[in-house]
């Protein structure tokens, strides 16, 4: 099993940035495809991004492309997501992800085992 650890949300104002990141800890994360979700006020959990396990490929949601950038680094077990430009509608809690199997489906959080316990981030206008 592994252990999912977000940090780095906050308050930024609109045209900000931030970067989350994703710490495991127990089974290597390497092991794990991974993936960013984000849930805002009332709604429910969307994709945000995805990652293979090597790093090789991604995939991210059409709101966020050209903004965010997942990125993985093995060696340190941890997960990013570098957040610009972001908008008040990027306001949400942002939970990293981490699946078994193979990266296809890995737009649907029903595909992953493990989550962290999320991080607040609020852009203001």
């Amino acid at each position: 099993q592994v252990q999912l650890a977000e940090s780095g949300g906050g308050l930024v104002q609109a045209g900000g940035s931030l970067r989350l990141s994703c710490a495991a800890s127990g089974r290597t994360s390497s092991t794990y495809v991974m993936g960013w979700f984000r849930q805002p006020p009332g709604k429910g959990r969307d994709f945000v991004a995805a990652i293979t396990r090597s790093g090789g490929s991604t995939d991210y949601a059409d709101s966020v492309k050209g903004r965010f950038t997942i990125s993985r680094d093995n060696a340190k077990n941890t997960l990013y997501l570098q957040m610009n430009s972001l908008k008040p509608e990027d306001t949400a809690v942002y939970y990293c992800a981490a699946r078994e199997g193979a990266f296809i489906n890995s737009l649907n959080p029903s595909m992953y085992g493990y989550w962290g316990q999320g991080t607040q981030v609020t852009v203001s206008s």
